[in-house]
């Protein structure tokens, strides 16, 4: 059985933001002759993360919310000593970050059935930006035939 990968960039604007890839993995499976198998997708950042929900407005604002309530920006984090740790000198101040990034996944693995995602009729694939504006790659790894 074929493996395909493939990166995408995603240039983020905000700080914390929510972007449905749904499209692009489809768009990406729909380019290969992959019919029935599996994609992972994985996010190479340490700030960033991975979630399959709904895509609705209000709901990815409480998302954030909720993210920020978990790990606020303002507390105070060993992390963020930059003066005790080598470091580049651009190096952000971004604990928070780091540790709302551990309450959701770096990956996801959906089902592919007939050339289509194998997603429920609300669910999508939502890639988090926890601390931007920045580039960020994620790598889609298809498997099946």
């Amino acid at each position: 059985m074929p493996i395909i990968n493939k990166l995408i960039e995603i240039e983020t604007e905000l700080k914390i933001n929510i972007h449905n890839i749904t499209s692009q993995i489809q768009d990406f499976l729909t380019s290969t002759s992959i019919k029935n198998g599996q994609i992972l997708v994985f996010s190479r950042h340490t700030t960033t993360a991975l979630a399959i929900n709904e895509d609705e407005v209000r709901l990815l604002e409480d998302i954030k919310v909720f993210l920020q309530k978990l790990a606020p920006e303002s507390a105070r984090y060993l992390h963020n000593d930059l003066h005790l740790r080598d470091v580049p000198e651009d190096e952000p101040i971004n604990a928070h970050s780091h540790l709302m990034a551990m309450m959701l996944t770096t990956s996801e693995i959906i089902p592919i059935v007939d050339g289509k995602l194998a997603l429920g009729t609300w669910q999508s694939v939502l890639f988090f930006e926890l601390d931007g504006p920045r580039k960020r790659t994620i790598f889609f790894q298809i498997y099946g035939e």
